[in-house]
């Protein structure tokens, strides 16, 4: 009998080693987590997966290799550049293939991006090379309600060369080299310059803003514009931000009960958004095509096995009757609509184009797009990947593009931007004109196509060419996002 209790005793003894030395191979230091955190997202769900050598299934045999590989990277966000599919940060313009996964250390400051709450002066503006060498200037958009610049010497139109005194350049043939960053401090001041006779001279003034923590309605111009028999409605519409579902819906239902014969929507600032509000723009657009397949979605290969075993509906957006609050869309059930566009046009805007093309008459006026046919889900470091049970320690997520989108003849090949019909119409730097206005140029020229059907005419200007928009101030300045992320694909190994 105590020889029996011996060996029990010692079976439990060895069983209880085997145990901690299981626990031990699994075990995920804490200096390595968000490092553990990235690869395992990205391993899961992003869309080049497979094209990453370092992504794949069979890379490392146990969690012991794996944590070995990530020990090399003491920065999170360096690991995360390496495991892109030739990212933008690594490869030049012709050659990047995912020009826009990003990581924040801080997911407070990415779900305010997504939502339209920034820290924000207020100035939203262009940037473009002087001439022919790495200077920059600046040209102003538009100004936000209620900011800083909004009770500030500051408009549309308005041109800045330096920042702080501080000439601004990027290098044509090295875009890491300049000093656009200028621009991301919470205070600075601008110095303006005018243009005359081809050149930008400074003019000696300047003005002084402050960031302060600003929501943007994305709703920023609505009106009806008539003429003749026509009531053209025009709605500058800057961002597809959810919680302003209701703001837009509500925009919509103002322009039906003023019973407009032709919708402008204006989109050239637009930079994206979420992919739900998208659908649902375009269906308070239509309204008669109510749950039939807006776009579809294209996943990596074990995302897509996954919602076709589970949930194949999941793939694909359909045109609705309902924003998210569950309220009822003002459709105009229109069959024709005119859409602005510029060389910042992204994302989520380029959804709405693409996705009504089957539909109904597109004519779209203006540049050509950026050409973002790709979109991304937020992923933080929980068992799920989603903020439930997010990791305390730290406030690391990522938002890696996880997902292609084509329209619902299976079209997406639009990387090099979305044409405009007829000829291609970039603003006026030297004459913007006012937003809303009848008389301004790209809103004059599809209210004269729309009045007379005649061509659309090419607007005098000089050209400048266009520096990538804002990309080193708001890496989510163009974006097209999912709200959710697959419901138990994370279970899958």
């Amino acid at each position: 009998m105590k020889n029996t209790i011996n060996f029990l005793m010692l079976l439990l003894l060895c069983l209880g080693f085997q145990s901690c030395e299981d626990q031990n191979d699994n075990e995920v230091p804490n200096e390595i987590a968000v490092n553990d955190f990235i690869w395992k997202g990205l391993n899961l769900y992003y869309l080049w997966q497979t094209d990453v050598p370092n992504l794949s299934d069979s890379r490392f045999e146990d969690q012991q290799q794996l944590n070995s590989f990530l020990y090399a990277y003491p920065n999170p966000e360096t690991l995360f550049q390496s495991l892109l599919n030739k990212p933008a940060s690594l490869f030049t313009p012709g050659q990047a293939v995912d020009r826009f996964s990003v990581i924040f250390s801080d997911y407070t400051r990415l779900e305010g991006i997504l939502s339209g709450t920034t820290q924000n002066n207020g100035v939203e503006f262009g940037l473009y090379y002087k001439n022919s060498g790495n200077e920059v200037v600046g040209v102003v958009r538009y100004i936000l309600p209620n900011s800083d610049a909004s009770t500030k010497d500051i408009q549309r139109g308005d041109i800045f060369y330096a920042v702080d005194g501080e000439v601004l350049y990027q290098n044509r043939s090295n875009p890491q080299d300049n000093n656009l960053d200028k621009l991301s401090a919470l205070s600075y001041t601008l110095n303006l310059a005018d243009y005359d006779a081809g050149n930008f001279t400074p003019n000696g003034l300047s003005v002084s803003l402050n960031k302060t923590v600003l929501s943007e309605n994305p709703v920023y111009i609505s009106s009806v514009i008539e003429s003749g028999s026509h009531k053209i409605g025009y709605l500058m519409y800057n961002g597809f931000y959810p919680n302003y579902e209701s703001v837009l819906n509500d925009a919509f239902g103002n322009l039906k009960s003023q019973n407009i014969t032709e919708l402008v929507l204006d989109l050239r600032y637009n930079g994206g958004g979420s992919v739900e509000t998208a659908t649902r723009l375009a269906s308070m657009i239509t309204g008669q095509f109510t749950g039939q397949v807006f776009a579809k979605e294209q996943w990596n290969a074990k995302v897509e096995e996954y919602y076709n075993a589970n949930n194949p509906a999941r793939l694909y957006d359909l045109f609705t009757n309902r924003i998210n609050t569950n309220s009822a869309i003002n459709s105009l059930n229109l069959n024709k609509v005119y859409i602005l566009t510029s060389a910042a046009t992204a994302s989520a805007s380029e959804l709405v184009i693409n996705g009504l093309e089957p539909y109904i008459d597109v004519v779209q006026i203006g540049d050509v797009t950026v050409g973002k046919n790709v979109g991304s889900v937020t992923l933080y470091d929980s068992p799920t990947f989603s903020k439930k049970d997010v990791n305390a320690k730290h406030r690391y997520a990522m938002q890696p593009l996880v997902l292609k989108i084509v329209n619902k003849t299976g079209f997406g090949d639009y990387v090099n931007g979305l044409i405009p019909d007829g000829a291609v119409l970039k603003e006026n730097l030297m004459n913007f004109g006012v937003l809303g206005n009848a008389n301004e140029p790209l809103l004059n020229a599809a209210v004269m196509q729309i009045t007379t059907g005649g061509r659309i005419q090419q607007i005098p200007r000089k050209l400048f060419q266009h520096v990538n928009d804002m990309q080193p101030l708001s890496r989510l300045k163009n974006e097209m996002y999912r709200n959710e992320i697959p419901e138990g694909f994370h279970l899958i190994k």
